[in-house]
């Protein structure tokens, strides 16, 4: 079809990181929007909540008692999805009803003893603690025979369904590998068995190259939207240098994580001058005791806002039935990001 252009036609996307596709539908987004709107999160949280389970000192609902910690602090989640000791077993008839069970632990992270702050509003220094005890994290699950996997992730909001406001993330490890990893490991396998190299460095030459997708970077990061997006800002951050998990990573490059998330998020928080919601999570190798020379350390960002702070992304209908859709094209939505400030609006306003 002459006069094709992705920025105006409805075409498909392919995800070469899980192997799926997307639909694009560019000329739906200036469609008027008469659904449901979100109210915006109180901005004004006390620096301490004596009601907050995370803040230092305060008794969590299981009766423990919090350290009186000045930086970052760990502990073993009060209601955790795994747990450590399950009886061994599965059910499998014809095929068809199939069950096993699966062991874990769930460590939750306190970013900060400040309950009013985010990461935006973090310093590199207080992000960069958080970094190292991503990596104290995974090296201490991954060397443990019953955990085959260790997933680091963050959920900032209530809309992303974050039940307390106290900076945090979360560490689901467990006995086998979750589906939205293993697919990626897939095609990560397929792609190095065949060319001797892994598939994000192949695919960071050519964003670098085009530019058009990316957002910001730094000497030993780059964060792009990537060409398959599925959720209106979502980005991708991938390191440079393809090493597998976060353990490996540099002095140098432990900073210039804690320096380029800062800066993402900051950019985030900018575009709707609001605390932007997210899920957030690092993708990295199996700990399963292989090696994986075709793992390429990244995180994902998808965060659910569209238009406005008040507008969001429903995964529904045809999204639920058939493949992923959205609006505004990649190349839109890292230009909007590209454009964003790097000093925070709460800043710029003082």
């Amino acid at each position: 079809m002459s006069g094709f252009d992705t920025a105006e036609h409805p075409h498909r996307r392919f995800n070469a990181l899980k192997g799926e596709w997307i639909l694009v539908s560019p000329h739906r987004s200036k469609r008027p929007w008469q659904g449901q709107q979100e109210a915006p999160e109180q901005e004004h949280r006390p620096a301490y909540d004596p009601g907050c389970y995370l803040c230092p000192g305060n008794t969590r609902a299981n009766g423990e008692i919090n350290p009186a910690y000045d930086a970052t602090f760990v502990f073993t989640n009060d209601f955790a999805a795994l747990q450590e000791k399950v009886p061994m077993g599965s059910i499998n008839e014809g095929g068809l009803l199939r069950a096993e069970a699966e062991s874990g632990i769930c460590r939750v992270i306190c970013f900060s003893p400040r309950h009013d702050l985010t990461l935006p509003e973090m310093t590199t220094p207080a992000i960069r603690k958080v970094v190292d005890l991503w990596v104290e994290e995974f090296r201490t699950l991954g060397t443990r025979p019953d955990i085959n996997y260790v997933q680091i992730f963050e959920n900032k909001g209530q809309m992303m369904g974050c039940s307390n406001p106290h900076p945090h993330g979360q560490i689901w490890a467990q006995r086998t590998v979750p589906m939205e990893p293993a697919k990626e490991g897939e095609q990560q396998l397929a792609y190095f068995q065949e060319h001797q190299r892994t598939l994000l460095s192949a695919y960071l030459a050519l964003e670098l190259e085009k530019q058009e997708r990316v957002v910001l970077e730094n000497e030993h990061f780059v964060v792009l939207v990537p060409y398959w997006a599925m959720w209106p800002f979502e980005t991708l951050l991938i390191a440079r240098r393809p090493v597998q998990d976060i353990t490996q990573l540099t002095d140098e490059e432990r900073e210039a994580l804690a320096d380029i998330l800062r800066r993402l998020t900051i950019r985030y928080d900018n575009l709707f001058q609001i605390s932007f919601p997210y899920s957030a999570g690092l993708h990295q190798r199996p700990t399963d005791g292989q090696e994986h020379p075709e793992w390429h350390l990244h995180m994902h960002f998808f965060p659910p806002l569209l238009r406005s702070a008040t507008v969001r992304k429903f995964m529904v209908g045809y999204e639920m039935l058939g493949d992923p859709q959205r609006d505004i094209t990649p190349e839109f939505s890292a230009g909007r990001l590209r454009d964003m400030s790097e000093v925070h609006y709460k800043q710029a306003a003082v």
